[in-house]
């Protein structure tokens, strides 16, 4: 029993976050006039004057971040919404949904993006299975010492493996923010910038509900030295996060990724040979 009450007291100290509630977990960002709230649903409205956007009140290491979100309706050309993980400073981290608006009729687009130590330029495209501007889906990052992965309705679209081993740098030690916003890109976010936004058709309206975090919170006042071991299971103190079978994913999740990557993937920073005439080391050992 004495056990059973370590374990408990360990997940209790680390300050592990889930709710459904937009406003016990973040807090508007920019532009207030922009959000509109109705009950639990939460809307971001994009005009020729202004986009929006929100952030978590606290910052985590390691854990699962999820929200539901319906995109734009109709001709959504130009915008851009993005839904992210992110640490600070230069040599930041950061996890990037971000999702391309289109023409009416034409599919959104879902590029993901990896940063370590502020050096991204990983950016996968691909194109939904689903119209997501008709209904809400979730999308998810799940993050630990061994991976990161982009998650769709608990499909997985994207793996980032720990290859410290290959001399790859992995995000492993600045906790990081939870984002999110929309905002006007055309000069890049639809078809390379060739259709601009048609703010005819303004406001764009992207829905959200159902928050959840579900992570190690690290306050302010933890040394950044010390946030790692603080969120790094040891002795009686165990997370979720670091249970083995979260160390990489399933057969069934594999299966997932090669179908998402067969029937979905328009574009990956390993095979673009223009961008990157080495290929990306990475990208060398990623058995996806």
């Amino acid at each position: 029993m004495s056990g059973l009450v370590g374990l408990l007291v360990g997940l209790v100290l680390v300050g592990s976050v889930s709710s459904a509630k937009f406003d016990e977990l973040f807090q508007p960002g920019w532009a207030l006039d922009h959000f509109i709230y109705d009950g639990e649903l939460l809307s971001l409205k994009l005009d020729n004057y202004s986009g929006a956007g929100f952030q978590s009140k606290s910052k985590y290491m390691f854990g699962k971040v999820t929200v539901q979100i319906k995109l734009v309706e109709g001709d959504s050309a130009g915008t851009v919404t993005a839904f992210y993980m992110s640490s600070d400073g230069p040599n930041h981290n950061e996890f990037d949904f971000e999702f391309l608006g289109n023409t009416t009729g034409e599919p959104y687009l879902v590029q993901t993006n990896v940063y370590v130590n502020g050096v991204g330029n990983r950016e996968q495209r691909l194109n939904l299975w689903f119209d997501p501007t008709k209904d809400f889906h979730s999308y998810s990052i799940l993050w630990n010492q061994h991976q990161v992965v982009f998650l769709v309705d608990e499909t997985p679209i994207r793996l980032h493996t720990n290859m410290e081993n290959k001399g790859v740098p992995f995000p492993k030690d600045q906790p990081m923010g939870v984002y999110s916003s929309i905002w006007n890109a055309d000069d890049w976010a639809t078809q390379g910038g060739r259709v601009k936004t048609d703010w005819s058709h303004a406001p764009f309206i992207a829905s959200y509900k159902g928050f959840e975090i579900n992570g190690c919170e690290c306050p302010v006042s933890v040394a950044a030295a010390d946030v790692a071991k603080r969120c790094s299971s040891s002795g009686e103190k165990r997370y979720w996060w670091d249970e083995p079978t979260l160390a990489e994913l399933n057969l069934h999740q594999s299966h997932q990724l090669l179908w998402v990557k067969a029937n979905h993937m328009i574009y990956d920073y390993c095979n673009d040979s223009a961008r990157f005439p080495v290929t990306p080391v990475e990208c060398l050992h990623h058995r996806h």
